[in-house]
């Protein structure tokens, strides 16, 4: 299916503005690129309020977390990890949708500003999820709210929601009642179909997910160790069960929708959802009507899972 008239529109505004590539730019370059198309949302929900917390990691970082508390009485908490391949993106440029989905779903919406490569390489950014995890687990206990807990992100993000997901189970750490992986990285294999498509190759291209990854973990021999790779850990039972989206025109499509199956046959149960005409990004670029579908979706999806949690 061709892309939908709005992502065509953008995509040709995009290409007559010209300049370079991702895998073209320098981290700096392209993280101004991130806050530039943040600015074209047009104004946020209104929450009833935002709250800024800095939690203190192992090593003596300090990661800004960001809640957004929707109006009435909250019935969960959302842990969303930003996309952008681990080097780009800043909770400020996610705060609008952040508020969306707490106005949509009811949850409280806690974004993490984990911290990024290449200054800090993997496994940086999943110890910063997971202590995030933690963190706002004891802090909800702290509260005295016992909200069920919700983990979801984007792209990189949704790579780390699932990663947090398995070291949960692991570690017995916090019980998750839901992941909700939004076109997630999977895996480090560049030879699926998806990532050859021409078709595929718009606002994330191949070379652009290869530069993230010469970033965020350079050593390719590395690259199957499930904590980067998920789609590599040899047992995904017992997982929180999991809502999927994947875009049809995206090189991560492939990937993501094996991930969806893998979690599957190992007995979790999964709603998975490929957007037809759609292309990476389309969840968080709030100007593409798709994304609205796809977040009344994941408040679907929450609507089950939290009574489920209740019940």
């Amino acid at each position: 299916m061709a892309l939908d008239a709005a992502t065509t529109a953008f995509v040709t505004e995009m290409a007559k503005a010209g300049g370079k590539g991702i895998h073209e730019m320098t981290p700096e370059e392209a993280r101004g690129l991130s806050a530039e198309l943040s600015s074209m949302y047009g104004p946020a929900p209104e929450v009833a309020q935002v709250v800024d917390h800095t939690m203190e990691t192992a090593d003596g970082g300090q990661i800004p977390i960001r809640m957004l508390v929707p109006e009435g009485t909250p019935r969960g908490m959302l842990i969303y990890y930003h996309g952008g391949g681990w080097v780009i993106g800043a909770i400020g440029e996610f705060e609008n949708l952040g508020a969306r989905l707490a106005t949509q779903t009811g949850c409280v919406v806690a974004l993490v500003d984990y911290r990024l490569a290449p200054e800090h390489r993997f496994p940086t950014a999943v110890d910063d999820c997971y202590q995030a995890l933690q963190w706002i687990h004891g802090h909800l206990e702290e509260q005295g709210m016992p909200l069920p807990i919700i983990v979801s992100g984007d792209s990189a993000g949704g790579n780390l929601a699932a990663v947090v997901a398995r070291r949960a189970r692991d570690q017995g750490g916090p019980p998750i009642a839901l992941q909700a992986l939004i076109y997630p990285v999977a895996d480090a294999d560049f030879s699926r179909p998806s990532y050859a498509e021409p078709e595929n190759q718009l606002l994330l291209t191949r070379e652009g997910m290869i530069w993230f990854w010469d970033h965020y973990l350079p050593e390719a021999d590395r690259r199957s160790d499930p904590d980067v790779s998920p789609l590599q850990a040899e047992d995904l039972s017992g997982l929180p069960p999991a809502l999927v989206i994947t875009a049809e025109h995206d090189v991560l499509r492939d990937e993501g929708e094996a991930y969806a199956e893998k979690l599957k046959a190992a007995g979790v149960p999964v709603e998975f959802t490929r957007y037809e005409g759609q292309m990476h990004g389309f969840f968080t670029l709030l100007f593409l009507p798709a994304g609205a579908e796809a977040i009344a979706q994941l408040n679907r999806s929450i609507d089950r899972h939290l009574s489920a949690a209740v019940a």
